[in-house]
């Protein structure tokens, strides 16, 4: 039997009793040999192990994915510029996945896709604060089930992310659909993990809103940890994000500034317009 979806039958009663054999996305899914191997005995490329890798990591061995990307590969000599550029957004792949996948779901379905693809992992509680909306959990599962592009990153059904190249389709429907909502949807996320002390992903959806005056206020109490951590480049980006004028308000935020930007330029960092005023 071969179905997109989980069928109606008592999968883990005979999965239990071994009388059930799963052929699932993870089989199906294409390595690096494989995917090399489908580019040149199928679509008729040869590329270079580098290019076939970035490949692979684009569509993470989805096999449509990758005849959608060779399609688009072939009579190219940018191999390069394309294989940067290649995502969700590109045209057969939006195409595909919005017409094969997303309008043949039912509108709560399409909603919640569309409202939850900002967060880079899904759980429950964390779609429930960001859609506004109880059941979350549940519809993850539902999507699981299905198979719509969601991989679950656990065994206890509690952590998801969507396929990266699904994700960017989806956000960018969003963006297209509801500019307006999109600010909400951040502004929510950044207020769950503040809520749960995951500042560092509070900051980055602060700054999506984008809301200054909140995201400098998640920014000064960690910031000297997160530089000293190796994520030095983030805080420096942070704040060259924030208007100038904000920065010089806050004293501890000039500190830091002070004292990472010769960190940062010392270790082949760009100089920063900041630094330079």
């Amino acid at each position: 039997m071969a179905t997109r979806a989980d069928p109606p039958l008592p999968l883990a009663r005979l999965r239990a009793r071994g009388l059930l054999t799963e052929v699932r996305t993870a089989d199906l899914r294409f390595g690096g040999a494989e995917v090399g191997a489908f580019l040149q005995a199928v679509m008729g490329l040869n590329l270079e192990a580098s290019a076939i890798a970035t490949l692979e990591r684009h569509t993470e061995g989805w096999i449509a994915g990758l005849q959608l990307a060779a399609l688009s590969l072939q009579g190219r000599t940018d191999v390069s510029a394309f294989l940067a550029a290649f995502s969700g957004s590109h045209r057969y792949v939006l195409d595909y996945l919005s017409d094969e996948v997303l309008a043949r779901q039912p509108e709560q379905v399409q909603q919640f896709l569309l409202h939850t693809c900002l967060l880079e992992r899904l759980s429950g509680p964390r779609c429930d604060a960001v859609t506004a909306q109880e059941g979350s959990q549940a519809m993850l599962e539902a999507l699981e089930r299905a198979n719509l592009f969601v991989v679950a990153l656990d065994d206890e059904r509690r952590w998801y992310r969507y396929h990266h190249l699904f994700a960017e389709v989806l956000r960018s429907h969003l963006q297209q659909a509801e500019p307006t909502l999109l600010p909400v949807l951040h502004r929510r996320a950044s207020s769950w993990y503040e809520q749960h002390a995951l500042l560092v992903e509070a900051v980055q959806h602060a700054l999506a809103v984008p809301d200054a005056e909140l995201a400098a206020r998640l920014i000064e109490p960690i910031a000297l940890s997160t530089g000293f951590q190796g994520q030095l480049n983030t805080v420096l980006e942070w704040m060259n994000a924030l208007p100038e004028a904000l920065v010089r308000t806050r004293p501890r935020l000039c500190v830091y500034y002070a004292v990472f930007t010769p960190l940062h330029q010392s270790t082949g960092g760009s100089r920063d317009p900041l630094a330079a005023s």
